[in-house]
């Protein structure tokens, strides 16, 4: 075999890996922003989210982003098995074609898991899993083959290099669908208007989550190059994701304090998150001095979606929507600002940035109004919240019958809930 497809392909299954490594930082992340009482069920959620991926993307998703078809849609390459493993047929470029496949599959669960910390606390586990192989089969390939699967998107110049808008904007398009059509936690939203805090358990887990998440853009970003045969290029990816995801942090840490007064950890986490997202588009044109000033945005609009949506009474408790949704679309649009040739700032000419609003506005609205339509539907047929003595009670009480720090449950009140479930009715209301 040639070095050359060796090579290629040995990178992009390190990057892949470390793209599945990221949904225990997704994990993580939720898990620790979570109240105690439903630490299993989030669990639950974003590993199950990885295997219903999986099967779905393998079996129609892939065909429907990279098959043959037509500018809406791919219809072909379902069931990829590999038949024809080193045949020209079973090729895309350098890589042998189950090698692609991987690649793009754990972009895929990637998009849905997204969706899972929105609606965290309240949604049913069944309803988000039916919902995960219908965005899986159809949402996100139909929008990943506008742009990567040469649909109208690429034909109009498009550039979405990791996946701004096909992973993270389409993953919050569907996800601020889901936290409309499930509603807010129970006790959130004052009659008064006021906003109750619902604090995160576990700053640690959330902390270890984001690091997690930040090594694994690595992979992410660095990997979409599917190519190890221009290193230089591979390297300064990753030095630009670093310094936006490290600019993030801190422009998300600095605005917090000068619009509250006070130093807060999830928004800065969410800030390094943002910046990430915010980077990801334009990774392979963005200068690194550029990249600095793309992460410091993408952490003060991560820090004002997060008011913005309470202000709206849009429920989110991991700001999913305000770090991939909001922050994906302004990452599509930075390619247009700031990528070398591409950007108004670095030698590009406008038209570059209105082919990117159409690309990133067409996907995230495809996936909020397609996601709307799953949401109300499954809400018809099967329901997408659970009754509100089980929300009150907690789903890892009331779903599971298990403790995550391995208190028994079964007619036991653990210490911080000990006045039981009608004093718990009451703290929430």
């Amino acid at each position: 075999m040639d070095t050359q497809i060796m090579l290629d392909s040995l990178w992009v299954i390190v990057a892949a890996a470390l793209v599945f490594f990221m949904h225990a930082g997704f994990a993580l992340v939720e898990s620790g922003f979570a109240r105690r009482k439903n630490v299993v069920m989030v669990l639950m959620k974003n590993v199950g989210v990885v295997a219903v991926a999986s099967i779905v993307y393998w079996a129609v998703g892939y065909g429907f982003m990279f098959g043959e078809g037509n500018p809406f849609i791919g219809l072909s390459l379902f069931f990829p098995d590999g038949a024809d493993v080193g045949g020209a047929a079973d090729m895309v470029g350098t890589l042998p074609r189950l090698v692609f496949v991987f690649f793009q599959l754990v972009f895929a669960a990637t998009a849905c898991t997204i969706v899972s910390g929105a609606i965290a606390e309240r949604g049913k586990l069944g309803t988000f899993f039916v919902f995960t192989v219908l965005a899986t089969a159809f949402v996100y390939p139909i929008v990943g083959h506008w742009v990567w699967g040469g649909g109208w998107l690429a034909e109009m110049g498009f550039a979405d290099f990791a996946g701004s808008t096909v992973v993270h904007a389409v993953g919050g398009g569907m996800a601020l669908a889901g936290a409309i059509a499930i509603g807010p936690r129970l006790g959130k939203y004052q009659a008064d208007g006021s906003v109750k805090p619902m604090p995160a358990h576990s700053f640690p887990l959330a902390a270890l989550g984001v690091i997690i998440l930040w090594l694994g853009w690595f992979g992410f970003n660095g990997g979409s190059t599917v190519a190890i045969s221009d290193p230089g290029l591979v390297a300064k990816i990753i030095l630009v994701t670093n310094l936006a995801a490290s600019a993030g942090f801190i422009g998300a840490l600095a605005w917090n304090k000068f619009r509250t007064g006070g130093l807060d950890l999830s928004m800065a986490l969410n800030g390094a998150l943002g910046g990430l997202v915010g980077i990801t588009a334009g990774c392979d044109v963005i200068a690194p001095h550029w990249a600095l000033v793309v992460g410091v945005l993408g952490g003060i609009l991560c820090v004002e979606g997060v008011f913005f949506l309470d202000k709206v009474k849009i429920d989110d408790p991991v700001g999913a929507v305000a770090v991939h949704g909001i922050c994906g679309i302004y990452g599509t649009l930075a390619v247009g600002i700031f990528g070398t040739g591409k950007g108004i700032l670095a030698g590009g000419e406008i038209g570059q940035l209105g082919v990117q609003a159409i690309g990133t506005l067409a996907g995230f609205g495809f996936a909020f109004v397609v996601g709307m339509v799953f949401w109300k539907t499954l809400g018809a047929i099967m329901g997408v919240r659970v009754s509100a003595e089980d929300e009150l009670e907690g789903l890892d009480r009331s779903e599971c019958g298990v403790d995550a720090y391995g208190v028994e449950l079964s007619g036991v009140s653990t210490a911080s809930e000990s006045h039981g479930s009608a004093s718990l009715a009451a703290q929430e209301a």
